[in-house]
Formats: C-alpha cells, sequence, structure tokens
C-alpha cells in the first residue's frame, strides 16, 4: 500500500524545502515544475508537439520559457493551447512517477494543486504556511522579481488561508526545525495509519 500526498503551497512558502524534509524521511517526491523543466528541456517530450504549435517557442532545441512568455503576452489565447499541450505531458510524467516509486509515502510537490482540482487524486494535502511579510520577504531576497510582478503571482494563485483550510495538515515554515518537527509528525501519522489499514 502506497500513501500519495499532496503538498501545496504559494510562492515563497518553503515549499521546495519541505518537499526535501520529506524526502529526509524516505518518501519519494515528484516536483510539478522540475517535471516541466524535463518536458522542456532539449528532447523533453513537449518540444516537438510545442514547436508544431508555436515554431518561435523553440530555442536550440528547448522550449523557451521567455518566448512562451512573449507569446501569452501577445496573444491571450495561446495560453489555453500551451496549457492544451503540456497538462497531459504533465499528467503522465506523474503517472509515470506513481508506478515506478518505490517509496511507502509519495509526495507530489504541486503548487496550483487546488486551482486545477488535483486534489481528488490524494490520499491527503499538506500546505506550507508562513506570514504574509515573511513571504514577500523570501521571495523579494530571491532577486528574481519585481514587487509588481510577486503581487501578480500571489493574485493568481488561491489564498494561502484557504489552501490550509482545505488541507489536512498544515506545515508553518518559519524556523527549519519547527518545520523538520511538522514534517516528521505528518510522516509519523501517515505511516501509523497505514500500519492499521
Amino acid at each position: 500500500m502506497r500513501f500519495a500526498l499532496g503538498l501545496t503551497g504559494s510562492i515563497g512558502m518553503g515549499k521546495s524545502t519541505t518537499a526535501q524534509m520529506f524526502v529526509d524521511e524516505g518518501c519519494a517526491l515528484w516536483d510539478a515544475d522540475a517535471a516541466v523543466h524535463r518536458l522542456y528541456s532539449k528532447d523533453g517530450a513537449a518540444v516537438g508537439p510545442m514547436g508544431e504549435g508555436f515554431p518561435s517557442a523553440i530555442v536550440e532545441g528547448a522550449v523557451s520559457r521567455e518566448a512562451l512568455k512573449r507569446i501569452i503576452s501577445e496573444d491571450s489565447s495561446a495560453l489555453k493551447r500551451i496549457e492544451g499541450i503540456v497538462h497531459p505531458l504533465v499528467a503522465a510524467d506523474r503517472a509515470a512517477f506513481r508506478e515506478s516509486a518505490a517509496a511507502d509515502i509519495l509526495v507530489f510537490d504541486i503548487p496550483l494543486l487546488f486551482e486545477t482540482g488535483g486534489e481528488a487524486a490524494m490520499d491527503a494535502v499538506a500546505c506550507v504556511r508562513v506570514s504574509p511579510d515573511e513571504q514577500k520577504r523570501r521571495v523579494m531576497e530571491r532577486g528574481t522579481m519585481s514587487e509588481a510582478q510577486f503581487e501578480q503571482i500571489r493574485a493568481k494563485q488561491m489564498p494561502n488561508d484557504e489552501k490550509c483550510a482545505r488541507s489536512d495538515y498544515v506545515i508553518e515554515t518559519n524556523t527549519l526545525d519547527h518545520a523538520r518537527a511538522q514534517v516528521q509528525d505528518v510522516v509519523r501519522q501517515i505511516r501509523a495509519g497505514m500500519a492499521d489499514a
């Protein structure tokens, strides 16, 4: 028996760090963002179909995220068509992971889990949380986006409080030690439940 745990949370909440803590506890991890990177990379499964639909998106044999952003900004209907290509490929990648992973707990790191209805395929969901001020500080510290871009991304995502309310577990990521203790507790609870099943 294996347990599928969805891991979600808004930008800057500490999801990637928390995901690694689950790996440290012997869980297998599937990362939605990493899957897209694999699909977009040279010889990735998305390169061919994306090249047919959007030839200008292919740069040096890979799908360019910068080119996609430009395409989407110039053509509002492009996003739906891009998602139509990418989403089935991501789903296939996730299914292959489910088949091949050997761990008892499979963690699915999916930022837009609730937004896409992905929670239906999970046995439980954990959401990471930190204060809005800390969230903003972390994202700004990365130096990869402006405050306006951050606010734009945050506006597109379901409010994190709502994600937490809909989740089975909430992991506070205010400190690494606190987050790790909560991850260990979640893993312990899941394994205890599996032993009783």
